[in-house]
């Protein structure tokens, strides 16, 4: 028969095994939700509109007004005009990185600095050469998302929902099984709501001004009436209108694009903290998958010295590719990351990095994971 010292010390024991067992589940209840924004530039995001640009009567079309919207002369309330919720909210509460005006440095690590490899980087967590162009061709390396889509506690919670039809492809969604609406995509698989069912009626009715991106408020919707009826721990939301309007050479679409992005990150933060399972417990990750020219005659593009040589051909005016577009920018807020606001950085961070952050949000180990995928940013901790 034990004596009542060693049934004490056996109860205590028991009593903090609980404890640490209930600890590690509820970390492991975790969500993260990472948004996308394709090609916003770090200098609109940090100083807000750009006064060569907005004064451009190329790139500006008369009546758009975007200039008594969006100007200021302190750059601090201009950012905050073009994106009021990502610095009011986001990086109060939370942390950036690229602000290259005060040494807070990001770059992409591939060697091209468009799309398809952009993604693939912050996806994976590596760096594939041969991911050369924006084709659609499975990927075939593993993403974050597919490698969480296989472990206990995450199968079939996990999905993606982008404006570019490239999606399914970069994602390899064949062999990854993942929950991916991408392109022109009609909602289906599970349970909808009346409102998504109208929205699929509504875009075969509205007209892109792309062939291959829909309108960002349809991926959007269509993300949010799935976070709230499926419930899944992880999921990416991809917008792409502000990289496509920059190509067009419409600045004052870019703009509004990118204000309206900033109040749909503003409507999923407020779902998230209003919804149980997500309140508190939810890590919101923003981040670009590249950058673009600097000047009036470079901004509406982007790609290196070596895309321009090998698959870029319409850029041959840019023989060495264009300065600046390799540049990025990365952003969090939620539970366990440190916040910090504007972080000055020691070393230039990557976009490899970003799969082993999020991993590691979510208390994964991401050398598990893979281990030739660049380390966590340090700064988010």
């Amino acid at each position: 028969m034990l004596k009542p010292a060693i049934l004490n010390s056996c109860s205590l024991i028991i009593l903090l095994l609980a404890c640490f067992s209930f600890q590690a589940n509820a970390v492991t209840d975790k969500n993260l939700v990472l948004v996308t924004i394709d090609g916003l530039r770090w200098q609109e995001l940090f100083s807000g509109a750009d006064a060569a640009l907005l004064n451009n009567k190329k790139f500006v079309r008369a009546g758009h007004d975007v200039k008594e919207k969006f100007w200021h002369e302190n750059e601090e309330q201009r950012r905050q005009l073009l994106m009021p919720f990502f610095w009011q909210t986001v990086v109060q509460e939370g942390m950036v990185i690229g602000n290259r005006n005060i040494g807070s440095n990001m770059s992409i690590a591939n060697p091209w600095h468009f799309s398809y490899p952009g993604y693939s980087e912050i996806f994976t967590g590596v760096v594939d050469e041969s991911l050369d162009s924006n084709t659609k061709k499975p990927n075939p390396q593993i993403s974050f998302l597919e490698w969480l889509n296989n472990k206990a506690g995450y199968e079939h919670k996990l999905a993606a929902f982008g404006s570019w039809d490239v999606f399914p492809y970069i994602l390899s969604k064949k062999r990854s099984k993942l929950h991916i609406n991408a392109g022109f995509d009609a909602a289906k698989g599970y349970e909808l709501s009346e409102q998504v069912k109208l929205l699929n009626h509504l875009q075969k009715e509205i007209p892109s001004p792309w062939h291959n991106v829909r309108l960002d408020s349809f991926t959007y919707r269509y993300a949010k009436d799935y976070l709230l009826t499926v419930k899944p721990k992880v999921m990416i939301i991809s917008l792409g209108e502000t990289d496509d309007f920059a190509h067009d050479g419409h600045y004052d679409s870019y703009l509004n694009s990118a204000h309206q992005t900033d109040k749909f990150i503003a409507d999923l933060w407020q779902t998230l903290q209003t919804t149980p399972g997500y309140k508190d417990n939810t890590v919101l990750m923003i981040t670009t998958d590249h950058g673009r020219g600097s000047n009036s005659d470079d901004w509406q593009h982007h790609a290196s010295k070596q895309a321009v040589q090998n698959t870029m051909k319409n850029l041959s005016k840019f023989p060495d590719g264009i300065a600046g577009s390799e540049n990025i920018w990365f952003a969090a807020m939620g539970p366990g990351v440190n916040a910090r606001g504007e972080i000055k950085t020691n070393q230039e961070v990557k976009q490899n990095q970003i799969a082993a952050t999020a991993l590691t949000l979510l208390d994964e180990d991401p050398k598990a994971f893979n281990p030739e995928a660049g380390t966590f940013i340090k700064e988010v901790f």
